[in-house]
């Protein structure tokens, strides 16, 4: 993200919420009659709206086929940030933004970190497995993933890869919204529990999907790396990404960079590759082409879809991923 367009943004804000009350702001900041929350971007937005339902005015800052990584805010956006009661972010580093954006709207709001009672994976962690991957792969001498007990590394903010972590946040977020809605306690409790039943099942439905991909089949190359918690969880083996990070903002790779993919990919004999909603698919499409693969439909990673697409929710989004990656690699999916 630019700093000093963050800056300026900044700047302007606070001349706007000095002189002369914010115009424009979206519906869900001007209701006082309900709790004002603000979630930082769409998949995290849809888990909120379902523990807090029609008790809650929500916001969600980075909206639908949006990039969290390479998101500017507006000025409405942080006027919406002014009057919220509560924020929920992601975290593990994913809103570089946020900060920024919390000073300069001078909120009250409390801040809900939803991965706290998540167990990350640290990109070191990440890139010694997908080292000791490419050693089997291509049959070389295979290093030994051994994990880091080092927590000052850069963590894997991609948690909801895992249904599991997704029903882990569904507790924190119950619990945020109850200690600041005392009065709908009981409400967010018991959509809190229905919407954890209907992940128990999504999770379930993952698994037996799965199921029908042998584990040498179960071979992942990506855009970026975010489903390191999906392989974790799935059984699945990242071998390579064109981008090497777990970020979109990343650089080009170079020349050698995309040889050696293309040769780890050769390798490998998967039948397909994937690429992302939110990003360009030039790079992934001359991958495929070079390796002689396919490229699967694109994969909603980091968003949701918009509503007439096939991942407007964060079930949907699962369900529309996992159908991808298990039909593309030769498998078949169960019924849900």
């Amino acid at each position: 993200m630019n700093t000093q367009r963050v800056l300026t943004w900044i700047a302007l804000v606070g001349v706007l919420i000095w002189i002369t009350p914010l115009q424009g702001a979206p519906v869900a900041a001007q209701n006082t009659q309900k709790l004002n929350v603000v979630a930082t971007f769409s998949i995290l937005g849809d888990v909120v709206q379902n523990i807090g339902g029609d008790a809650i005015n929500l916001t969600v800052i980075v909206g639908a086929d949006g990039d969290a990584h390479t998101f500017e805010p507006s000025p409405e956006q942080i006027g919406a940030i002014a009057d919220a009661n509560v924020i929920v972010e992601n975290g593990l580093g994913f809103e570089s933004w946020l900060n920024d954006m919390v000073d300069a709207s001078g909120t009250n709001a409390s801040r809900v970190v939803a991965s706290s009672g998540v167990k990350p994976l640290t990109w070191a962690d990440e890139k010694a497995q997908e080292a000791f991957n490419e050693a089997v792969i291509l049959g070389k001498p295979t290093p030994n993933p051994v994990e880091s007990d080092d927590d000052s590394g850069e963590f894997d903010p991609h948690v909801w890869q895992d249904v599991s972590n997704v029903i882990a946040e569904v507790a924190v977020i119950r619990d945020a919204l109850s200690a600041a809605d005392p009065a709908n306690a009981a409400r967010f409790d018991a959509n809190a529990t229905a919407y954890s039943t209907r992940l128990e099942q999504l999770g379930q439905w993952v698994r037996d999907s799965v199921a029908s991909l042998p584990s040498d089949k179960r071979v992942l190359f990506t855009s970026h790396d975010a489903l390191g918690y999906f392989a974790r969880a799935y059984g699945f083996t990242i071998v390579g990404s064109a981008l090497g990070s777990l970020s979109t903002e990343a650089a080009d790779p170079s020349a050698g960079d995309v040889a050696h993919l293309i040769d780890e990919i050769k390798a490998s004999g998967v039948p397909a590759i994937f690429a992302e909603s939110i990003e360009n698919t030039d790079l992934m499409d001359q991958v495929a082409s070079d390796a002689n693969v396919e490229v699967a439909p694109p994969l909603y990673v980091d968003a949701l879809s918009r509503a007439d697409g096939p991942a407007a929710t964060y079930i949907d989004l699962v369900r529309s991923n996992v159908t991808t990656i298990v039909s593309a690699l030769g498998g078949s999916v169960s019924s849900p």
